[in-house]
């Protein structure tokens, strides 16, 4: 097992080669975000879509190179949508994951990511019943979004480093969450994903991963999502599997048929970041860079597994009859990309400071706690 907290200054600062495309006129984009694609060479006639949301300070590009999503989908055929944020919209460029005309159905970002999966599925014959969605931190926060207020869209989805649904509907609440956690019963977590549309089910599978020295957000967020979840799907609160993957402990939650409907990957000692295997084995993929940590386990393919996209059925192995060449858009040419950006190690130093004050004393001063994180992240002078 590596040691996490290194991997996260170890990176190379260089610009990340870009593999994704940019569409536009996908729609009336209330959320102001851009939209990348990537689609392999070859894909079957109806291929997976997956959509990728990055973390805070960081880009669609930069987390591409460094998560391997690119290289899982030339693997097993399918494609990828990337919803990018704007500085514009945030200055950290964080999804606005607890702004309620963000995290609405039909509205804000929500729907922007909304409109280009409908625009993905249309132009490349998307298979509906395959639509999956995953993200980091804020990113991670905004896959809670895209599954509460659209399960009738997504096959499943995975949380890291995230945060349950409407966990915040304002700044400070936002950071309140983050910095502490905030504690609910399942059903009352469960009804607010029950309260974001009027579908009824069937839900969309959850795999949840977090660090257990994770400081920027709380490692506890990860069980309210196990909770938030488990009370969705309706299946029992303890653990129906549990097991090691490549040394970490998981647990999976299943339904009355034995099917895995909520898995939890507990990275042992890693921080706030997206969990990697960089190597040269068939299940290791993308690179370490800031929040993008190398342990020794590849997030990425484990969550592909899991929604069914490693299955033998989906392998491309070479160039067979049945697979169909899609050429990609030609809506824009690949534009050049800024790998995620250098670290910022002193807004991770406050966060790491500010818990350690929240857990020795009390009572703790929460308003306090949210101005000095609202400074550190360039939201308040």
């Amino acid at each position: 097992m590596k040691a996490s907290n290194a991997a996260a200054t170890a990176f190379d600062a260089t610009p990340a080669p870009s593999r994704l495309a940019e569409t536009t006129g996908f729609g009336s984009n209330p959320g102001n975000l851009r939209m990348l694609t990537y689609v392999p060479d070859y894909t079957p006639a109806s291929p997976a879509l997956v959509v990728v949301l990055h973390g805070c300070t960081q880009t669609a590009a930069g987390y591409d190179h460094g998560s391997g999503w690119s290289a899982l989908a030339d693997r097993y055929g399918f494609i990828l949508l990337y919803a990018e944020q704007q500085d514009a919209n945030n200055p950290k460029r964080c999804f606005n994951w607890f702004q309620a005309g963000d995290i609405e159905r039909d509205r804000g970002e929500a729907l922007s990511i909304r409109q280009m999966v409908e625009h993905a599925v249309r132009q490349h014959g998307v298979d509906r019943g395959r639509i999956f969605v995953t993200g980091l931190s804020a990113g991670g926060a905004m896959t809670s979004t895209m599954l509460a207020a659209y399960p009738d869209v997504f096959a499943g989805g995975a949380i890291i480093a995230g945060l349950p649904y409407r966990c915040a509907t304002s700044v400070p609440e936002a950071f309140e969450c983050m910095f502490q956690g905030q504690t609910r019963s399942a059903t009352e977590w469960g009804d607010l994903v029950r309260g974001a549309s009027s579908h009824r089910g069937p839900w969309p599978k959850v795999s949840v991963w977090h660090g257990s020295a994770d400081a920027t957000v709380k490692p506890m967020n990860a069980g309210e999502i196990i909770k938030q979840w488990t009370n969705v799907h309706g299946v029992p609160p303890a653990p129906g599997r549990s097991d090691t993957v490549d040394g970490y402990p998981r647990r999976a939650w299943t339904d009355a048929a034995g099917n895995e409907v909520v898995e939890e990957y507990v990275i042992t000692g890693m921080a706030h970041g997206t969990p990697l295997a960089v190597g040269t084995d068939e299940n290791s993929y993308g690179a370490a860079g800031p929040f993008l940590l190398d342990v020794g386990i590849s997030s990425s393919y484990r969550i592909a597994a899991f929604w069914g996209l490693t299955e033998p059925s989906e392998r491309k192995a070479g160039i067979r009859p049945e697979l169909r060449e899609i050429p990609k858009t030609s809506e824009a040419a690949p534009r050049p990309f800024l790998a995620a950006p250098e670290a910022p190690e002193p807004k991770r130093a406050a966060h790491e400071s500010q818990q350690d004050r929240q857990s020795a004393s009390s009572p703790l001063d929460v308003g306090a706690v949210i101005t000095k994180a609202l400074r550190a992240a360039g939201l308040m002078k």
